[in-house]
């Protein structure tokens, strides 16, 4: 394995930003950065050997340092997703965080995991970023030490690893959000994408993007249904915000061994398949892109531009008792392993 080092840019109180590339024996590259603790690309190839960057993001640190509101490849905490109204309770205790997303705090509040430099490590085939989110940082309680290693193996397999501990009981859900087009670097949307979801439930959301609370089998609703693999496209329109962005609920979790997402691009052969030991997995289809935003090699990333698969708890699980549990402790470790699994495939589905 082959991992190279280089500066990627400055932040404005003079903290150096490192990119590192690990290659593996079959030409695929990961590349991340001590900012964010930020994926930057995955370049692997296509059916026909052709090697190009299969995620969204910026050519230079100045995108991901002003521009991305989006979270192109971040590591998002301590909190992805939403917490409804900013507000939750922990014994007794209520807390307010961040309203970034009117009405509710998004992924962390106003600086996230995103928006700082994590100290890093390199190993083989690894690099492991960490950082200490202290008590208070952004409305939320505890002294939270934080490890997020990205790995890259032979069978084109990329591991994000994250553990944490806390000295005050705290909520935690870690994720990443690379957001994807298996066609490459492209201003084309991924609604021809076809996809297949494991899960057998997922969660209904209000005008706000919160769960109503409600666990609703896929097979009561058909556009929310991708048991059975079908393309992005297909009843996209049918959803009630013109897009996807809602939780599936994994009906195994703790099993890593168990294929939980797949997504193929017919013409590229392209494909990717998501493992993980989370309960849940959002699929977001960057339905608040619009074109306005310019990325990679200059390209205006367009509404449906790219589909986000990110590996989680459910939404807003702290103010949900029926909810798989999202407080850590002191004296616990807060563990999550996702693969993502690059694969080539030779025929159109």
């Amino acid at each position: 394995m082959k991992i190279t080092k280089t500066l990627f840019g400055t932040t404005d109180d003079g903290k150096e930003v490192y990119k590192f590339a690990i290659e593996n024996k079959n030409g695929l590259v990961l590349e991340v950065v001590s900012y964010g603790a930020i994926i930057v690309g995955i370049k692997c190839p296509d059916k026909n050997g052709k090697l190009d960057d299969i995620t969204l993001g910026f050519d230079d640190f100045e995108g991901y340092y002003r521009l991305n509101v989006p979270y192109f490849g971040a590591t998002i905490g301590r909190v992805c997703n939403r917490i409804a109204n900013g507000t939750f309770e922990i014994d007794g205790v209520t807390y307010h965080v961040p309203i970034n997303d009117p009405p509710n705090s998004l992924h962390g509040g106003w600086l996230g995991f995103d928006k700082h430099v994590w100290s890093y490590q390199t190993n083989d085939d690894s690099i492991t970023f960490s950082r200490t989110s202290v008590d208070g940082e952004e409305g939320f309680p505890g002294n939270l030490n934080i490890q997020v290693t990205y790995g890259l193996n032979d069978d084109n397999e990329i591991h994000f690893n994250v553990t944490a501990t806390t000295d005050k009981a705290t909520v935690i859900n870690i994720t990443n959000h690379s957001y994807f087009n298996l066609a490459g670097q492209t201003d084309a949307n991924v609604l021809n994408h076809v996809a297949q979801i494991t899960a057998e439930s997922y969660l209904p959301t209000n005008e706000y993007n919160i769960p109503t609370g409600q666990i609703v089998p896929v097979k009561d609703a058909p556009a929310f249904d991708f048991t059975t693999a079908k393309a992005f496209g297909k009843d996209i329109r049918d959803t009630p915000n013109d897009g996807y962005d809602n939780n599936y609920c994994i009906t195994s979790p703790g099993d890593i061994t168990k294929l939980q997402a797949r997504v193929t691009e017919p013409n590229s052969g392209r494909g990717i398949e998501i493992y993980t030991t989370q309960p849940g997995v959002q699929l977001y289809t960057a339905n608040g892109l619009d074109g306005g935003l310019v990325g990679k090699h200059g390209i205006a990333y367009p509404k449906y531009g790219a589909f986000c698969l990110e590996t989680q708890n459910w939404p807003d699980a702290i103010n949900h008792e029926n909810f798989p549990k999202s407080i850590l402790r002191p004296g616990e470790t807060y563990k999550n392993t996702t693969v993502y699994k690059l694969i080539v495939v030779n025929t159109n589905e």
